[in-house]
């Protein structure tokens, strides 16, 4: 199963979208998937629900720190590098979806306006009315991708 199909499927089991691109890659960072799934839980909704940063653009931010981030606060070098490859999987992200924004709001359209603590009830309508399961699976293709063409 690709990282992709990994990404849907748990989105479609009821994780949030910076979850499902998370758990995606759990083997790879090596952290039990709980544990995992609770450091991603803010994310959702573009933050909490606010639909800011999208969901699964986070979640594909939060992996790449896992796996090929820096922990040296005084590593400027590495830092610009890290924050390099942010920016490059942001724009890589953009180019998949044909869309200039990693907004959660302007992504979701007229949906991203409903910005109440309360998620939406995972129907079928909400799965075919919103594109955030197409948005976890461009994530976590793009990560994988990046990672095969940038393995340390």
């Amino acid at each position: 199963m690709t990282r992709e199909e990994m990404a849907r499927a748990y989105f479609a089991e009821g994780y949030n979208c910076s979850q499902a691109v998370v758990l995606a890659f759990a083997e790879e960072i090596g952290l039990p998937p709980a544990q995992l799934a609770k450091a991603a839980s803010s994310f959702g909704g573009g933050m909490g629900r606010l639909r800011e940063v999208c969901g699964a653009v986070s979640g594909m931010f939060l992996v790449c720190g896992f796996l090929m981030g820096y922990d040296d606060p005084q590593a400027s070098t590495e830092k610009a590098a890290h924050y390099a490859r942010i920016q490059a999987l942001a724009a890589a992200f953009k180019a998949e979806i044909g869309c200039d924004t990693i907004v959660c709001r302007e992504l979701l359209g007229a949906e991203g306006k409903d910005t109440s603590p309360t998620p939406s009830a995972r129907t079928a309508s909400y799965y075919t009315r919103r594109p955030c399961g197409d948005m976890v699976g461009v994530a976590a293709r793009v990560l994988e991708n990046y990672l095969r063409e940038n393995a340390k």
